[in-house]
């Protein structure tokens, strides 16, 4: 079989390049907050910015938003998943720059507080993120309505939380992601009513002298819900 030769194809003398972006979300005392550090590079350089970086040849777009995480935050096995691509042709005023960009949710510890700051990566409230290089806020907007929509219907406020919460702070997650107050009795029932959550003995007792039962959310309930044709809705 004689093959085709498309070499002359592929030699152009375009010069695009290719970099990711990662809008990283975390909960942290009862607040959804966003990860942002000071631009290292020039234009724009020490502005805020969205973590991200060139890809590199040899990387995927995914192998790059994860490299990308952890060799700037020291963040690594956070839930990310790809959001958009970013494609304006002078989005970037120094070069001609496509964006993938990805959103990941994190559960975030005292020891990952310390652990960005010395990345001078810092963490800001949503209604207090400062002014942003290029189209950023824009890909932070649109990995907000994500976020939303996504949350309605999986499972995935869970990765924002520790293995061990309780009710009202699910609750509160929700409220911030959702931007509303939520009627406590309605939702304990209705979260409940899935069924995807273990009890525990523990309790968190930062709150009262009685205590809030702690639970952990249950992968294989959720899965088994899905199977048997149940509708997570929140």
């Amino acid at each position: 079989m004689k093959l085709i030769d498309n070499s002359h194809i592929y030699n152009t003398q375009q010069h695009i390049l290719v970099a990711v972006d990662c809008v990283i979300f975390g909960f942290i005392n009862n607040k959804l907050k966003l990860l942002l550090f000071r631009r290292k590079l020039e234009p724009a350089r020490g502005d805020w910015s969205l973590i991200g970086a060139f890809i590199k040849n040899d990387l995927s777009t995914d192998d790059a938003a994860k490299q990308v995480l952890l060799e700037t935050t020291g963040l690594n096995n956070i839930y990310l998943e790809q959001l958009k691509t970013y494609g304006a042709v002078y989005r970037d005023p120094a070069e001609r720059v496509i964006s993938v960009v990805y959103y990941s949710l994190t559960s975030v510890t005292e020891f990952e507080l310390e652990s960005v700051e010395k990345y001078d990566a810092h963490w800001f409230d949503l209604n207090e993120i400062p002014e942003l290089i290029f189209d950023h806020r824009e890909m932070v907007e649109d990995a907000i309505e994500r976020l939303r929509n996504k949350a309605k219907h999986q499972p995935i406020g869970f990765n924002l939380l520790p293995e061990y919460f309780t009710i009202p702070e699910l609750q509160s997650l929700y409220e911030c992601i959702y931007q509303q107050k939520l009627d406590a009795r309605n939702f304990r029932k209705k979260i409940l009513s899935f069924d995807i959550l273990t009890k525990t003995t523990k309790k968190d007792k930062s709150g009262s002298k009685k205590g809030a039962f702690l639970y952990t959310f249950d992968e294989y309930k959720f899965q088994k819900l899905n199977a048997e044709g149940g509708n997570f809705e929140i």
